[in-house]
Protein backbone atom coordinates (compact mmCIF):
# COMPACT_ATOMS: atom_id res chain seq x y z
CA UNK A 1 0.00 0.00 0.00
CA UNK A 2 1.47 3.53 -1.02
CA UNK A 3 2.83 5.43 1.90
CA UNK A 4 0.18 8.00 3.41
CA UNK A 5 0.71 11.48 2.18
CA UNK A 6 0.19 14.44 4.20
CA UNK A 7 0.70 17.89 2.43
CA UNK A 8 0.45 21.32 3.78
CA UNK A 9 -1.84 23.49 1.33
CA UNK A 10 0.72 26.30 1.85
CA UNK A 11 3.31 24.58 -0.58
CA UNK A 12 0.63 23.68 -3.20
CA UNK A 13 0.59 25.77 -6.21
CA UNK A 14 -0.69 29.19 -6.57
CA UNK A 15 -2.93 28.00 -9.32
CA UNK A 16 -4.92 25.43 -7.09
CA UNK A 17 -5.02 27.48 -3.96
CA UNK A 18 -4.50 31.40 -4.75
CA UNK A 19 -3.51 33.87 -2.15
CA UNK A 20 -5.34 34.32 1.77
CA UNK A 21 -8.06 36.19 0.84
CA UNK A 22 -8.79 37.06 4.19
CA UNK A 23 -11.22 34.03 4.90
CA UNK A 24 -10.82 32.43 8.37
CA UNK A 25 -7.76 30.27 8.75
CA UNK A 26 -9.97 26.93 9.23
CA UNK A 27 -11.78 27.85 5.52
CA UNK A 28 -8.69 28.70 3.15
CA UNK A 29 -6.36 26.17 5.20
CA UNK A 30 -2.94 25.85 6.57
CA UNK A 31 -0.91 23.52 8.83
CA UNK A 32 -1.55 22.08 12.07
CA UNK A 33 -4.86 20.69 13.74
CA UNK A 34 -6.12 24.47 13.65
CA UNK A 35 -6.33 25.16 10.27
CA UNK A 36 -9.35 23.02 10.06
CA UNK A 37 -13.02 23.61 11.39
CA UNK A 38 -14.11 22.28 14.50
CA UNK A 39 -15.45 19.17 12.84
CA UNK A 40 -12.50 18.26 11.24
CA UNK A 41 -10.07 18.89 14.77
CA UNK A 42 -9.24 14.99 13.92
CA UNK A 43 -10.35 12.21 11.63
CA UNK A 44 -9.77 9.10 13.93
CA UNK A 45 -12.76 10.02 15.79
CA UNK A 46 -15.98 8.17 15.50
CA UNK A 47 -17.48 10.97 13.72
CA UNK A 48 -18.06 14.49 13.80
CA UNK A 49 -18.72 16.59 17.00
CA UNK A 50 -22.10 18.43 16.62
CA UNK A 51 -20.41 22.66 16.90
CA UNK A 52 -21.68 25.63 16.62
CA UNK A 53 -21.03 27.00 13.48
CA UNK A 54 -17.64 29.31 13.15
CA UNK A 55 -19.79 32.31 12.13
CA UNK A 56 -22.46 32.26 14.51
CA UNK A 57 -25.00 29.70 13.50
CA UNK A 58 -26.83 27.33 16.21
CA UNK A 59 -28.37 24.06 14.52
CA UNK A 60 -32.04 23.85 15.21
CA UNK A 61 -33.13 20.50 16.82
CA UNK A 62 -35.54 20.09 14.69
CA UNK A 63 -33.77 19.59 11.25
CA UNK A 64 -30.86 17.99 10.44
CA UNK A 65 -27.44 20.02 10.99
CA UNK A 66 -25.11 21.20 8.22
CA UNK A 67 -22.10 18.48 8.31
CA UNK A 68 -19.60 20.94 8.55
CA UNK A 69 -20.44 23.96 10.39
CA UNK A 70 -24.00 22.10 12.45
CA UNK A 71 -26.13 24.95 11.10
CA UNK A 72 -29.79 23.41 10.70
CA UNK A 73 -30.66 23.34 7.04
CA UNK A 74 -34.12 22.69 7.20
CA UNK A 75 -35.89 24.47 4.50
CA UNK A 76 -33.74 27.09 4.54
CA UNK A 77 -30.41 25.64 4.32
CA UNK A 78 -26.54 26.28 6.25
CA UNK A 79 -26.07 30.29 5.19
CA UNK A 80 -22.62 29.76 5.88
CA UNK A 81 -21.58 26.83 3.35
CA UNK A 82 -24.60 27.68 1.33
CA UNK A 83 -25.49 24.01 0.61
CA UNK A 84 -29.60 24.07 0.66
CA UNK A 85 -29.97 27.82 0.23
CA UNK A 86 -31.97 28.55 -2.52
CA UNK A 87 -29.49 30.58 -4.64
CA UNK A 88 -31.48 34.10 -4.47
CA UNK A 89 -31.21 33.74 -0.89
CA UNK A 90 -27.74 32.68 0.10
CA UNK A 91 -25.46 35.16 1.87
CA UNK A 92 -26.84 39.05 1.70
CA UNK A 93 -27.28 41.56 -0.95
CA UNK A 94 -28.21 39.50 -3.44
CA UNK A 95 -31.05 41.29 -4.51
CA UNK A 96 -29.10 42.59 -7.47
CA UNK A 97 -28.92 40.87 -10.55
CA UNK A 98 -25.13 41.23 -11.13
CA UNK A 99 -24.57 42.27 -15.38
CA UNK A 100 -23.28 38.85 -16.73
CA UNK A 101 -20.98 40.28 -19.66
CA UNK A 102 -19.18 42.61 -16.55
CA UNK A 103 -18.24 39.34 -14.93
CA UNK A 104 -17.33 37.52 -18.34
CA UNK A 105 -15.15 40.46 -18.46
CA UNK A 106 -13.53 40.67 -15.12
CA UNK A 107 -12.27 37.01 -15.49
CA UNK A 108 -11.40 37.11 -19.12
CA UNK A 109 -9.06 40.00 -17.69
CA UNK A 110 -7.85 37.87 -15.05
CA UNK A 111 -9.47 39.53 -12.66
CA UNK A 112 -10.84 37.77 -9.34
CA UNK A 113 -14.79 37.19 -8.52
CA UNK A 114 -16.04 37.79 -5.43
CA UNK A 115 -18.46 35.10 -3.79
CA UNK A 116 -21.40 37.02 -4.91
CA UNK A 117 -20.14 37.52 -8.40
CA UNK A 118 -20.06 33.50 -8.34
CA UNK A 119 -23.25 32.94 -6.85
CA UNK A 120 -25.08 35.57 -9.61
CA UNK A 121 -23.54 33.55 -12.35
CA UNK A 122 -25.06 30.41 -11.12
CA UNK A 123 -28.00 31.15 -10.50
CA UNK A 124 -28.68 32.85 -14.30
CA UNK A 125 -27.48 29.18 -15.20
CA UNK A 126 -29.82 27.55 -13.27
CA UNK A 127 -32.87 29.97 -13.56
CA UNK A 128 -32.22 29.99 -17.67
CA UNK A 129 -31.56 34.07 -17.68
CA UNK A 130 -28.00 33.11 -18.76
CA UNK A 131 -27.39 32.63 -22.73
CA UNK A 132 -25.76 29.75 -23.52
CA UNK A 133 -23.33 31.92 -25.35
CA UNK A 134 -22.59 33.72 -21.72
CA UNK A 135 -22.77 30.63 -19.80
CA UNK A 136 -19.81 28.88 -22.49
CA UNK A 137 -18.13 32.52 -23.17
CA UNK A 138 -17.59 32.30 -18.81
CA UNK A 139 -16.32 28.42 -18.74
CA UNK A 140 -13.59 29.50 -21.17
CA UNK A 141 -12.06 32.46 -19.10
CA UNK A 142 -12.58 30.18 -16.10
CA UNK A 143 -10.30 27.60 -18.39
CA UNK A 144 -8.00 30.19 -19.64
CA UNK A 145 -7.32 32.51 -16.31
CA UNK A 146 -8.29 30.05 -13.78
CA UNK A 147 -9.27 30.10 -10.13
CA UNK A 148 -8.21 30.72 -6.51
CA UNK A 149 -9.22 28.70 -3.78
CA UNK A 150 -11.61 31.10 -2.88
CA UNK A 151 -13.48 31.24 -6.25
CA UNK A 152 -13.46 27.44 -6.49
CA UNK A 153 -15.05 27.29 -3.11
CA UNK A 154 -17.48 29.78 -3.64
CA UNK A 155 -18.23 28.30 -7.30
CA UNK A 156 -18.68 24.52 -5.95
CA UNK A 157 -21.30 25.98 -2.42
CA UNK A 158 -23.17 27.91 -5.70
CA UNK A 159 -23.65 24.98 -7.42
CA UNK A 160 -24.96 22.67 -4.31
CA UNK A 161 -27.19 25.43 -3.15
CA UNK A 162 -28.67 25.49 -7.00
CA UNK A 163 -30.88 22.51 -5.60
CA UNK A 164 -31.81 20.21 -3.03
CA UNK A 165 -29.90 18.87 -0.35
CA UNK A 166 -30.31 15.50 1.12
CA UNK A 167 -31.14 15.16 4.47
CA UNK A 168 -30.21 11.96 6.57
CA UNK A 169 -31.24 10.21 10.10
CA UNK A 170 -29.45 12.45 12.89
CA UNK A 171 -28.39 9.19 13.86
CA UNK A 172 -26.37 8.73 10.54
CA UNK A 173 -24.21 11.20 11.41
CA UNK A 174 -20.53 10.51 10.76
CA UNK A 175 -21.27 7.43 8.72
CA UNK A 176 -22.46 8.75 5.43
CA UNK A 177 -19.34 7.82 3.17
CA UNK A 178 -19.05 7.78 -0.66
CA UNK A 179 -16.47 7.43 -3.04
CA UNK A 180 -15.71 9.16 -6.75
CA UNK A 181 -13.84 7.78 -9.03
CA UNK A 182 -12.30 10.27 -12.69
CA UNK A 183 -13.05 7.07 -14.88
CA UNK A 184 -10.87 4.56 -16.12
CA UNK A 185 -10.59 1.22 -18.31
CA UNK A 186 -12.39 -1.99 -16.55
CA UNK A 187 -13.48 0.23 -13.29
CA UNK A 188 -15.77 -2.24 -11.61
CA UNK A 189 -14.78 -0.90 -7.94
CA UNK A 190 -17.84 0.80 -7.36
CA UNK A 191 -19.75 -2.77 -7.25
CA UNK A 192 -17.73 -4.18 -4.76
CA UNK A 193 -16.88 -0.94 -2.57
CA UNK A 194 -20.13 -0.15 -1.89
CA UNK A 195 -21.63 -3.15 -0.60
CA UNK A 196 -18.38 -4.07 1.45
CA UNK A 197 -18.88 -0.36 3.24
CA UNK A 198 -22.42 -1.07 3.88
CA UNK A 199 -21.30 -4.67 5.85
CA UNK A 200 -18.46 -2.65 8.00
CA UNK A 201 -21.76 0.09 8.98
CA UNK A 202 -21.36 3.04 6.94
CA UNK A 203 -24.27 4.16 5.03
CA UNK A 204 -22.94 4.67 1.12
CA UNK A 205 -25.83 6.99 -0.81
CA UNK A 206 -23.77 6.66 -3.78
CA UNK A 207 -24.80 8.44 -7.11
CA UNK A 208 -22.78 7.55 -9.72
CA UNK A 209 -22.79 8.06 -13.86
CA UNK A 210 -22.92 6.53 -17.39
CA UNK A 211 -19.62 5.90 -19.46
CA UNK A 212 -19.17 8.54 -21.86
CA UNK A 213 -16.32 7.94 -24.34
CA UNK A 214 -13.99 5.11 -23.43
CA UNK A 215 -14.57 5.58 -20.31
CA UNK A 216 -17.23 2.96 -18.55
CA UNK A 217 -20.29 3.83 -16.13
CA UNK A 218 -21.18 2.15 -13.31
CA UNK A 219 -24.69 2.36 -13.91
CA UNK A 220 -24.40 1.38 -17.16
CA UNK A 221 -22.87 -2.13 -15.36
CA UNK A 222 -25.77 -2.15 -12.88
CA UNK A 223 -28.38 -1.90 -15.76
CA UNK A 224 -27.01 -5.06 -16.71
CA UNK A 225 -28.27 -6.65 -14.09
CA UNK A 226 -32.25 -8.01 -15.45
CA UNK A 227 -34.59 -5.03 -13.33
CA UNK A 228 -31.66 -2.81 -11.41
CA UNK A 229 -33.26 0.37 -11.23
CA UNK A 230 -30.72 3.46 -10.93
CA UNK A 231 -33.65 6.09 -10.86
CA UNK A 232 -34.43 7.21 -6.92
CA UNK A 233 -36.24 9.76 -5.26
CA UNK A 234 -34.63 10.79 -2.05
CA UNK A 235 -37.20 9.42 -0.03
CA UNK A 236 -36.42 5.78 -2.00
CA UNK A 237 -32.86 5.83 -0.81
CA UNK A 238 -33.29 7.34 2.50
CA UNK A 239 -35.31 3.77 2.43
CA UNK A 240 -32.74 1.71 1.02
CA UNK A 241 -30.19 2.80 3.17
CA UNK A 242 -32.31 2.17 6.36
CA UNK A 243 -32.60 -1.15 5.31
CA UNK A 244 -29.58 -2.11 3.27
CA UNK A 245 -27.23 0.00 4.35
CA UNK A 246 -26.11 1.51 0.41
CA UNK A 247 -27.75 2.26 -2.61
CA UNK A 248 -25.85 3.02 -5.88
CA UNK A 249 -28.25 5.75 -8.03
CA UNK A 250 -28.50 8.03 -10.87
CA UNK A 251 -27.99 12.63 -10.17
CA UNK A 252 -31.28 12.93 -9.34
CA UNK A 253 -33.43 16.32 -11.35
CA UNK A 254 -33.11 18.21 -8.02
CA UNK A 255 -29.65 17.69 -6.94
CA UNK A 256 -27.05 20.64 -8.28
CA UNK A 257 -29.32 21.15 -11.51
CA UNK A 258 -26.41 23.85 -12.20
CA UNK A 259 -24.15 21.08 -12.53
CA UNK A 260 -26.35 19.96 -15.46
CA UNK A 261 -25.67 22.56 -17.69
CA UNK A 262 -22.20 23.65 -17.13
CA UNK A 263 -21.40 20.03 -17.29
CA UNK A 264 -23.45 19.77 -20.68
CA UNK A 265 -21.43 22.85 -22.09
CA UNK A 266 -17.91 22.09 -20.73
CA UNK A 267 -17.72 19.15 -23.89
CA UNK A 268 -18.72 21.15 -26.44
CA UNK A 269 -16.59 24.46 -25.15
CA UNK A 270 -13.33 22.69 -24.80
CA UNK A 271 -13.20 23.56 -20.98
CA UNK A 272 -13.30 19.63 -19.78
CA UNK A 273 -10.31 19.65 -18.61
CA UNK A 274 -10.45 22.89 -16.25
CA UNK A 275 -9.23 21.91 -13.00
CA UNK A 276 -11.96 24.69 -11.40
CA UNK A 277 -14.60 23.29 -13.02
CA UNK A 278 -13.95 19.74 -12.75
CA UNK A 279 -13.45 20.52 -8.69
CA UNK A 280 -16.82 22.31 -8.25
CA UNK A 281 -18.60 19.58 -10.63
CA UNK A 282 -17.54 17.08 -8.40
CA UNK A 283 -17.38 18.09 -5.31
CA UNK A 284 -20.81 20.31 -5.10
CA UNK A 285 -22.45 16.87 -6.02
CA UNK A 286 -20.99 15.19 -2.90
CA UNK A 287 -21.67 18.58 -0.58
CA UNK A 288 -25.78 18.02 -1.53
CA UNK A 289 -25.29 14.54 -0.69
CA UNK A 290 -24.43 15.70 3.06
CA UNK A 291 -21.77 13.28 3.08
CA UNK A 292 -19.09 13.11 6.21
CA UNK A 293 -16.63 11.10 4.16
CA UNK A 294 -15.34 11.04 0.85
CA UNK A 295 -12.20 9.60 -0.87
CA UNK A 296 -11.48 9.92 -4.72
CA UNK A 297 -9.81 8.12 -6.93
CA UNK A 298 -7.85 10.10 -9.20
CA UNK A 299 -6.36 8.23 -11.88
CA UNK A 300 -3.44 8.84 -14.33
CA UNK A 301 -2.01 7.44 -17.54
CA UNK A 302 -2.42 7.04 -21.10
CA UNK A 303 -6.68 5.48 -20.59
CA UNK A 304 -7.20 8.46 -18.22
CA UNK A 305 -8.33 11.89 -17.96
CA UNK A 306 -4.80 13.55 -17.01
CA UNK A 307 -1.88 11.33 -18.39
CA UNK A 308 0.79 12.49 -15.66
CA UNK A 309 1.08 12.04 -12.06
CA UNK A 310 1.73 15.77 -11.80
CA UNK A 311 -1.49 16.89 -13.73
CA UNK A 312 -3.25 14.03 -11.40
CA UNK A 313 -1.96 15.26 -7.98
CA UNK A 314 -2.88 18.66 -8.97
CA UNK A 315 -6.59 17.98 -9.55
CA UNK A 316 -6.24 15.58 -5.91
CA UNK A 317 -5.11 18.46 -4.16
CA UNK A 318 -7.88 20.87 -5.24
CA UNK A 319 -10.34 18.01 -4.74
CA UNK A 320 -8.82 17.89 -0.83
CA UNK A 321 -8.51 20.86 0.47
CA UNK A 322 -12.46 21.90 -1.34
CA UNK A 323 -13.62 19.04 0.36
CA UNK A 324 -12.19 20.11 3.42
CA UNK A 325 -13.76 23.46 3.52
CA UNK A 326 -17.12 22.06 2.72
CA UNK A 327 -17.29 20.41 6.12
CA UNK A 328 -16.16 16.82 4.30
CA UNK A 329 -13.66 14.35 5.37
CA UNK A 330 -11.72 13.89 2.41
CA UNK A 331 -8.75 11.57 0.98
CA UNK A 332 -7.73 10.94 -2.75
CA UNK A 333 -5.63 8.25 -4.12
CA UNK A 334 -3.69 8.64 -7.51
CA UNK A 335 -3.63 5.12 -9.00
CA UNK A 336 -2.46 4.54 -12.62
CA UNK A 337 -4.23 3.70 -15.99
CA UNK A 338 -2.58 2.34 -18.67
CA UNK A 339 -3.53 -1.00 -18.73
CA UNK A 340 -7.33 -2.29 -17.75
CA UNK A 341 -7.77 -2.43 -14.13
CA UNK A 342 -8.98 -6.38 -13.19
CA UNK A 343 -8.59 -9.11 -16.58
CA UNK A 344 -12.45 -7.54 -17.81
CA UNK A 345 -13.68 -4.94 -19.44
CA UNK A 346 -17.46 -4.71 -20.35
CA UNK A 347 -20.46 -3.78 -18.81
CA UNK A 348 -21.67 -8.16 -17.65
CA UNK A 349 -18.29 -9.12 -17.79
CA UNK A 350 -17.36 -6.58 -15.18
CA UNK A 351 -20.13 -7.05 -13.09
CA UNK A 352 -19.22 -10.95 -12.77
CA UNK A 353 -15.72 -10.02 -12.19
CA UNK A 354 -16.93 -7.65 -9.20
CA UNK A 355 -18.89 -10.65 -8.10
CA UNK A 356 -15.77 -12.65 -7.76
CA UNK A 357 -13.79 -9.63 -6.15
CA UNK A 358 -17.41 -9.58 -3.28
CA UNK A 359 -16.39 -13.25 -2.63
CA UNK A 360 -13.38 -12.96 -1.76
CA UNK A 361 -11.61 -13.82 -4.61
CA UNK A 362 -11.20 -11.58 -8.28
CA UNK A 363 -7.70 -9.47 -9.67
CA UNK A 364 -5.17 -8.97 -6.69
CA UNK A 365 -4.98 -4.90 -8.60
CA UNK A 366 -9.03 -4.91 -7.79
CA UNK A 367 -9.06 -6.10 -4.46
CA UNK A 368 -6.09 -3.49 -3.59
CA UNK A 369 -8.36 -0.97 -4.60
CA UNK A 370 -11.39 -1.59 -3.19
CA UNK A 371 -9.82 -2.12 -0.13
CA UNK A 372 -7.69 0.76 0.24
CA UNK A 373 -10.55 3.02 -0.89
CA UNK A 374 -12.51 1.18 1.97
CA UNK A 375 -10.21 1.54 4.52
CA UNK A 376 -9.74 5.16 3.90
CA UNK A 377 -13.22 6.03 4.46
CA UNK A 378 -13.68 2.94 7.65
CA UNK A 379 -10.84 5.62 8.97
CA UNK A 380 -12.10 8.41 8.08
CA UNK A 381 -15.32 8.10 9.44
CA UNK A 382 -13.95 6.78 12.90
CA UNK A 383 -14.96 2.85 12.10
CA UNK A 384 -11.63 1.79 12.43
CA UNK A 385 -8.52 3.66 14.07
CA UNK A 386 -6.12 3.68 11.45
CA UNK A 387 -6.16 3.12 7.28
CA UNK A 388 -4.44 -0.28 7.27
CA UNK A 389 -6.57 -1.54 10.20
CA UNK A 390 -9.73 -0.43 8.04
CA UNK A 391 -8.45 -1.67 4.89
CA UNK A 392 -8.36 -5.45 6.80
CA UNK A 393 -11.95 -4.75 8.06
CA UNK A 394 -12.90 -4.27 5.02
CA UNK A 395 -10.92 -7.39 2.90
CA UNK A 396 -12.50 -9.35 6.32
CA UNK A 397 -16.29 -8.25 4.81
CA UNK A 398 -15.44 -9.53 1.76
CA UNK A 399 -13.94 -12.60 2.43
CA UNK A 400 -16.85 -13.79 5.20
CA UNK A 401 -20.06 -13.15 2.65
CA UNK A 402 -21.14 -10.23 4.29
CA UNK A 403 -20.49 -7.64 1.69
CA UNK A 404 -22.02 -10.53 -0.92
CA UNK A 405 -24.92 -10.52 0.91
CA UNK A 406 -25.24 -6.85 1.09
CA UNK A 407 -24.78 -6.49 -2.57
CA UNK A 408 -27.46 -9.26 -3.15
CA UNK A 409 -30.09 -7.41 -0.74
CA UNK A 410 -29.03 -3.80 -2.59
CA UNK A 411 -30.04 -5.54 -5.98
CA UNK A 412 -33.38 -6.38 -4.40
CA UNK A 413 -33.81 -2.91 -2.81
CA UNK A 414 -33.82 -1.55 -5.74
CA UNK A 415 -35.44 -3.28 -7.85
CA UNK A 416 -34.11 -6.66 -9.34
CA UNK A 417 -36.22 -9.92 -8.67
CA UNK A 418 -35.45 -11.83 -5.47
CA UNK A 419 -34.75 -15.26 -7.47
CA UNK A 420 -32.56 -13.26 -9.76
CA UNK A 421 -30.56 -11.35 -7.11
CA UNK A 422 -30.26 -14.88 -5.24
CA UNK A 423 -29.03 -16.68 -8.86
CA UNK A 424 -26.82 -14.11 -9.39
CA UNK A 425 -24.70 -13.72 -6.43
CA UNK A 426 -24.71 -17.72 -5.21
CA UNK A 427 -24.85 -19.17 -8.59
CA UNK A 428 -22.47 -21.09 -10.51
CA UNK A 429 -20.44 -18.93 -13.16
CA UNK A 430 -22.97 -20.85 -16.19
CA UNK A 431 -25.70 -19.26 -13.83
CA UNK A 432 -24.39 -16.29 -13.77
CA UNK A 433 -23.73 -15.75 -17.03
CA UNK A 434 -27.46 -17.04 -18.03
CA UNK A 435 -28.85 -14.18 -15.40
CA UNK A 436 -26.86 -11.48 -17.65
CA UNK A 437 -26.81 -13.00 -21.31
CA UNK A 438 -23.80 -13.76 -23.69
CA UNK A 439 -22.61 -12.05 -26.90
CA UNK A 440 -23.56 -14.62 -29.73
CA UNK A 441 -19.56 -14.18 -30.33
CA UNK A 442 -16.43 -14.81 -28.37
CA UNK A 443 -13.74 -15.08 -30.35
CA UNK A 444 -10.10 -14.91 -29.32
CA UNK A 445 -7.17 -13.50 -30.52
CA UNK A 446 -3.92 -15.58 -31.20
CA UNK A 447 -0.33 -13.89 -29.96
CA UNK A 448 0.94 -12.87 -33.48
CA UNK A 449 4.32 -13.59 -32.40
CA UNK A 450 6.42 -15.40 -29.07
CA UNK A 451 8.12 -12.94 -26.58
CA UNK A 452 6.98 -11.75 -22.91
CA UNK A 453 4.04 -9.70 -22.00
CA UNK A 454 5.36 -6.47 -21.13
CA UNK A 455 1.92 -4.54 -21.10
CA UNK A 456 -1.37 -4.78 -22.05
CA UNK A 457 -2.72 -0.98 -23.74
CA UNK A 458 -6.15 0.04 -22.16
CA UNK A 459 -6.91 2.26 -24.44
CA UNK A 460 -7.14 0.61 -27.85
CA UNK A 461 -8.94 -2.17 -26.02
CA UNK A 462 -11.59 0.33 -25.01
CA UNK A 463 -11.81 2.08 -28.32
CA UNK A 464 -12.30 -1.15 -30.22
CA UNK A 465 -15.08 -2.18 -27.30
CA UNK A 466 -16.60 1.72 -27.97
CA UNK A 467 -16.75 0.90 -31.88
CA UNK A 468 -18.52 -2.80 -31.00
CA UNK A 469 -21.19 -1.18 -28.76
CA UNK A 470 -20.09 -1.08 -25.59
CA UNK A 471 -20.13 2.14 -24.94
CA UNK A 472 -22.09 5.64 -26.27
CA UNK A 473 -20.72 8.65 -28.77
CA UNK A 474 -23.12 10.77 -26.66
CA UNK A 475 -25.39 11.16 -23.69
CA UNK A 476 -28.62 8.79 -24.16
CA UNK A 477 -27.06 6.56 -26.96
CA UNK A 478 -27.86 2.94 -26.06
CA UNK A 479 -25.38 0.01 -25.45
CA UNK A 480 -24.92 -3.27 -25.65
CA UNK A 481 -24.01 -4.76 -22.21
CA UNK A 482 -22.82 -7.81 -23.35
CA UNK A 483 -19.90 -6.65 -25.46
CA UNK A 484 -16.57 -7.02 -23.56
CA UNK A 485 -13.30 -8.37 -23.32
CA UNK A 486 -11.26 -10.84 -21.50
CA UNK A 487 -7.67 -10.77 -20.70
CA UNK A 488 -6.41 -14.38 -21.00
CA UNK A 489 -2.65 -13.47 -20.17
CA UNK A 490 -1.04 -11.53 -17.76
CA UNK A 491 2.19 -8.37 -17.03
CA UNK A 492 5.08 -10.94 -16.75
CA UNK A 493 3.57 -13.95 -18.97
CA UNK A 494 5.28 -15.67 -21.31
CA UNK A 495 3.53 -16.32 -25.03
CA UNK A 496 3.83 -18.76 -27.56
CA UNK A 497 2.91 -17.80 -31.61
CA UNK A 498 -0.92 -17.93 -32.12
CA UNK A 499 -1.24 -18.86 -28.44
CA UNK A 500 -4.85 -16.95 -27.31
CA UNK A 501 -4.51 -13.72 -25.11
CA UNK A 502 -7.35 -12.03 -25.45
CA UNK A 503 -11.56 -13.00 -25.78
CA UNK A 504 -13.94 -10.56 -27.43
CA UNK A 505 -17.79 -10.97 -26.64
CA UNK A 506 -19.23 -8.69 -29.15
CA UNK A 507 -22.81 -9.38 -31.32
CA UNK A 508 -21.47 -7.97 -34.94
CA UNK A 509 -18.30 -8.64 -36.81
CA UNK A 510 -14.94 -7.86 -35.55
CA UNK A 511 -13.07 -5.26 -38.17
CA UNK A 512 -9.59 -5.88 -39.97
CA UNK A 513 -8.69 -2.48 -38.33
CA UNK A 514 -10.53 -3.38 -34.71
CA UNK A 515 -8.57 -6.60 -34.71
CA UNK A 516 -5.10 -4.78 -35.35
CA UNK A 517 -5.76 -2.34 -32.76
CA UNK A 518 -6.33 -4.89 -30.15
CA UNK A 519 -2.91 -6.65 -31.79
CA UNK A 520 -1.18 -3.60 -31.48
CA UNK A 521 -2.38 -3.11 -27.51
CA UNK A 522 -0.38 -5.91 -26.26
CA UNK A 523 3.32 -5.03 -26.17
CA UNK A 524 5.72 -8.22 -26.76
CA UNK A 525 8.97 -8.00 -25.46
CA UNK A 526 11.90 -11.12 -26.08
CA UNK A 527 12.96 -10.55 -22.24
CA UNK A 528 11.11 -10.30 -19.24
CA UNK A 529 9.26 -6.91 -18.08
CA UNK A 530 11.20 -5.29 -15.31
CA UNK A 531 9.20 -5.39 -12.28
CA UNK A 532 5.95 -3.04 -12.91
CA UNK A 533 5.59 0.06 -10.79
CA UNK A 534 2.20 -0.40 -8.22
CA UNK A 535 -0.90 0.40 -9.43
CA UNK A 536 -1.22 2.06 -6.31
CA UNK A 537 0.97 5.08 -6.29
CA UNK A 538 0.18 8.15 -3.74
CA UNK A 539 -2.46 8.53 -1.18
CA UNK A 540 -2.66 12.42 -0.27
CA UNK A 541 -4.56 13.44 3.07
CA UNK A 542 -5.39 16.82 4.40
CA UNK A 543 -3.00 18.40 6.76
CA UNK A 544 -4.45 18.23 10.28
CA UNK A 545 -3.42 16.63 13.53
CA UNK A 546 -1.59 13.59 13.11
CA UNK A 547 -3.58 11.09 11.65
CA UNK A 548 -2.18 7.46 10.90
CA UNK A 549 1.29 6.77 10.57
CA UNK A 550 2.98 6.60 6.79
CA UNK A 551 2.47 3.19 5.78
CA UNK A 552 4.96 0.80 3.44
CA UNK A 553 3.49 0.82 -0.16
CA UNK A 554 4.04 -2.24 -2.28
CA UNK A 555 7.36 -3.59 -3.13
CA UNK A 556 8.87 -1.05 -6.17
CA UNK A 557 6.23 1.82 -4.82
CA UNK A 558 8.30 4.94 -4.67
CA UNK A 559 8.65 6.94 -1.83
CA UNK A 560 5.77 9.61 -1.52
CA UNK A 561 6.96 12.83 -0.74
CA UNK A 562 4.95 14.49 2.37
CA UNK A 563 4.55 17.77 0.05
CA UNK A 564 2.26 15.67 -2.32
CA UNK A 565 5.04 16.46 -4.92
Amino acid sequence: MPRAVRDPRQRWPRRVLGHRLGLPRWELGGTGGAALPPTHSSLSLPGPTLARCPRGQSPAPETPPCRGHGASLGRSGCRPCGIGVPAGRAGSGMAAQVSLPVLIGKKRDGERLEEEEIRSFVRGVTDGTAQQGQIGAMLMAIRLRGMDAAETLALTRAMAASGRALAWPPAWRGLLVDKHSTGGVGDKVSLALAPALAACGCKVPMISGRGLGHTGGTLDKLEAIPGFCVSQSPEQMQSILERVGCCIVGQSEELAPADRVLYGLRDVTATVDSLPLITASILSKKAAEQLSALVLDVKFGSAALYPTPESARELAQSLVAVGERLGIRTAAVLSRMDQPLGRCVGNSLEVLEALECLEGGGPPDLRELVTTLGGLLLWQCGLAGAAERGRERLGRALDDGSALRTFEAMLGAQGVPPATARRLCTGTPPQRCQVLGQASVREELPAPQGGWVQQVEALPLAHVLHDLGAGRARAGDPINPRVGAELLVAVGQRLREGEPWLRVHHDGVLSAGGRGALQAALRLAPGPPPAPPPRLAEIILPPGPPGPPAEAGAAGAPPARRDGR
